[in-house]
């Protein structure tokens, strides 16, 4: 048996009082208005009922005053003795406490002091909290009791509630502007047989009733691309992604990303659409364009620049990958620059394309500040786009980067079968050697291209990371309403 605080002890004695007069734990309370909305209302406004957590309660000899609070506001109710009668009213002193669930019922009206109050004229027990809640003036502020409790942490903390709100907003704002262009929202398998659709370490589960080893979806690129084949010509999908990699403050091993598919499109098409997109989301949740991030703003106003990757590792590293442009070649020069990079496959497993990306993570991502389209990604790196009519070295595909985190991916794809096939066998080469980032073979894949697709170009966007933007969070997991933690010995 765990053991008990003494305040857990006594609201749980109250408990056996609350049931002689009710059900501690009642089935329903019918509301008429959020405390939002409530709070909203003209003095005078009678017969408003309203339900919350009690958050402050100041209990005196005929007037009592509690705050209650929902997830998006909060409310102050009066409790007086002439309204409610003695028994009423003694009942509430004796038996709720901070935490405690109330449902009241009365007009508004505001006090002297400009805060609009409940005056409640009847009001019932909710439910108990058989915990009691942080210090008021403290609340939860550890951040990994934060991410552990999070129920916690949104009881107390405003700025977490905000955080929230935000990012249930832009998926909303998202959904909004994609359907009003005429986009199906379709959903893929997170149980899959191939480790396909991103260049990323899987989760690795197994299906007992098939007696078969699956992958968790590293992306649904694949199985998108399949519903083109179908016919559907405007695609798109909030997914919940699996990669078995590192974990630091802007990423996270499961996430949430979006990925969107247009047939005839190819990757110009999809920047004007992204930054149309972008700028009109948070045009419609902040009422601006110019974000916090750190001490510096980002404004994402006007057209988004555009640099190469030969360009940028150039500017930053002075290493030319078109003269560098073997993976031996390109080793060698790092190893010569005693530039490190941060890999958990050892670097000399990675191909030239995976090299190349560390390479540029390395010297040049963090200085990419304002938003910037990068470009121009070399054919082995990108083993699903398509490879530039006039440079078969490099890819029609760009990545959106602000602030330098990596936002937005997209492409023209890929959809020319046999060269397809040929990428994939080399990319699963690749894994042999051991490269654990590397593709595998997905025949099925192939065999759904060769009844023919037409041009195509797609996109995936993180949503944590933009929203962690977006809210100026130092952690990814800020974002992330339950990250996943290592358990407590104790638990």
């Amino acid at each position: 048996m765990r053991e008990l605080t003494e305040q857990e002890i006594v609201r749980r004695d109250k408990i056996k009082t609350i049931s002689q007069v009710c059900n501690p734990y009642p089935e329903r309370y019918e509301i008429t208005h959020s405390l939002k909305e409530a709070s909203n209302l003209e003095d005078d406004t009678n017969n408003v009922k309203v339900a919350g957590r009690i958050v402050f309660m100041r209990k005196m000899g005929k007037l009592s005053f509690i705050k209650i609070r929902d997830f998006e506001s909060d409310l102050q109710i009066s409790i007086k003795i002439d309204l409610v009668g003695d028994e009423k009213y003694q009942f509430f002193k004796e038996n709720f406490d901070i935490g405690d669930f109330i449902g009241a019922e009365g007009q508004m009206f505001t006090t002297h002091t400009g805060e609009k109050t409940l005056r409640a004229e009847k009001f019932e027990f909710l439910g108990k909290a058989l915990k009691p809640l942080p210090e008021k003036f403290h609340g939860l502020t550890d951040p990994e009791l934060c991410y552990r409790h999070r129920y916690v942490d949104l009881i107390m903390n405003e700025e977490t509630r905000k955080r929230f709100l935000i990012r249930i907003k832009f998926i909303r704002e998202l959904r909004n502007y994609l359907d009003n262009l005429g986009y199906y929202e379709i959903e893929t398998p997170i149980l899959n047989n191939k480790a396909s659709g991103a260049l990323a370490k899987p989760f690795i589960a197994h299906h007992n009733a098939l007696d078969l080893d699956v992958y968790l979806r590293i992306a649904p690129e694949t199985y998108m691309k399949r519903a083109i084949v179908g016919g559907m010509t405007k695609i798109y999908e909030v997914a919940r992604c699996f990669r078995n990699e590192g974990m630091d403050a802007t990423h996270l091993q499961d996430f949430t990303m979006v990925e969107a598919y247009q047939a005839y499109y190819n990757y110009q098409d999809n920047m004007k659409l992204i930054q149309n997109m972008i700028q009109t989301i948070i045009q419609n949740i902040f009422g601006t364009l110019k974000v916090q991030v750190g001490d510096k703003i980002v404004d994402l106003s006007g057209e988004f620049k555009t640099v190469t990757f030969r360009e940028i590792i150039i500017k930053y590293a002075n290493i030319d990958i078109k003269e560098y442009n073997t993976k031996e070649k390109l080793l060698a020069k790092i190893l010569e620059e005693k530039i490190e990079l941060e890999s958990e496959t050892p670097i000399e497993n990675l191909g030239f394309g995976n090299l190349v990306d560390y390479l540029y993570k390395k010297v040049a991502r963090p200085h990419m500040i304002g938003p910037v389209y990068l470009t121009e990604h070399p054919t082995s790196l990108s083993p699903l786009a398509r490879s530039n009519d006039n440079n078969k070295e490099i890819t029609d595909r760009f990545q959106l980067v602000i602030n330098g985190a990596e936002i937005v991916n997209g492409f023209s794809e890929l959809v020319d079968p046999a060269e397809q096939e040929k990428r994939l066998l080399e990319q699963a080469k690749l894994k042999e050697a051991g490269d654990e980032e590397a593709m595998e073979m997905d025949y099925d894949y192939i065999n759904a291209m060769e009844y023919g697709m037409p041009p195509i170009s797609g996109w995936g966007m993180g949503v944590d990371r933009l929203v962690q933007l977006l809210t100026n969070s130092d952690n990814i997991k800020d974002v992330v309403l339950f990250p996943l933690m290592r358990p407590l010995d104790k638990e």
